[in-house]
């Protein structure tokens, strides 16, 4: 608790905002359809209802409350960005870790994918897989971790490049020290600063990246996730014909820039203090 605070005392203003929204939607996260008043899959009103006491943001076209939907695909946007940060991250710091202690044709192989997956276009590919695969949470997280993994495997093996060259690396090595023993005493200790930057990183290209797939409707149906909810909201063929349509856009659009701002603004803060 004392680092925490300590933490949040070192941060401007606009990262203590930032800390304050990321905090926010992790606890609506957690709560899911606790923190609505109203369910989020059933009707709980009239159609496109103007926000109001009982309604936050008003409903959709069938009635459902905008604020239960919204609380509902914060879940399910934290789930898919902690997952795919969890799995890209450890993957490609594992690989990351490999290429640059051990180098040489190891080395030479795993670059060479990480630099051909860099090249290859991911958002075109990921609607390709995304269609393949089939609309599921799973197989999102699984599509969006194929191509996240090459950024902390390339700053991981930057960091192990300069680390092995260290005498305390040397002399652990000159009395014996496995690999894997480097890994867990030093090499994670040391790369763990920039590991949890990319964390961070990845965790906000997840959820854009999601929300992209979903507002092009390649997403699971019964998500509710903030790309599904703005992806309903755009198809609805009488959208423009209703004066309360805009908060059935915006309440999903403002949700995402804001956490994806959020993010950014908390990547450019620690990135200071390090």
């Amino acid at each position: 608790m004392k680092h925490i605070k300590e933490f949040i005392f070192k941060l401007s203003i606009i990262g203590k905002v930032s800390f304050f929204i990321i905090c926010f939607v992790l606890l609506i996260a957690l709560l899911g359809e606790n923190a609505a008043v109203h369910p989020a899959k059933i009707p709980s009103a009239s159609a496109l209802l103007p926000p109001s006491s009982e309604h936050w943001l008003g409903t959709d076209d069938l009635g459902i409350d905008l604020w239960g939907q919204i609380c509902y695909g914060a879940r399910m946007s934290v789930i898919v960005g902690v997952s795919t940060a969890v799995l890209a991250g450890l993957g490609g710091g594992l690989l990351g870790l490999i290429s640059g202690y051990h180098g040489g044709k190891m080395d030479r192989w795993i670059m060479a994918v990480t630099d051909m997956m860099i090249a290859l276009p991911d958002l075109p590919l990921m609607i390709v897989l995304g269609a393949f695969f089939g609309p599921s949470v799973k197989n999102i997280i699984l599509v969006l971790s194929l191509f996240s993994w090459t950024a902390p495997a390339r700053i991981i093996r930057s960091k192990v490049i300069a680390l092995k060259e260290e005498k305390y690396i040397k002399a652990a090595e000159s009395y014996g020290a496995s690999f894997w023993y480097l890994v867990w005493y030093h090499f994670i200790p040391e790369t763990f600063p920039l590991m949890a930057v990319s964390f961070i990183r990845l965790t906000s290209r997840a959820i854009t990246m999601e929300a992209s797939l979903s507002f092009l409707g390649l997403g699971d149906p019964t998500s509710k996730s903030w790309g599904l909810i703005l992806h309903h909201a755009m198809n609805f063929k009488g959208i423009y014909f209703t004066p309360y349509w805009k908060w059935w856009v915006l309440s999903p659009l403002t949700a995402i820039l804001l956490i994806v701002g959020a993010f950014a603004f908390m990547i450019k803060e620690i990135e200071r203090m390090l």
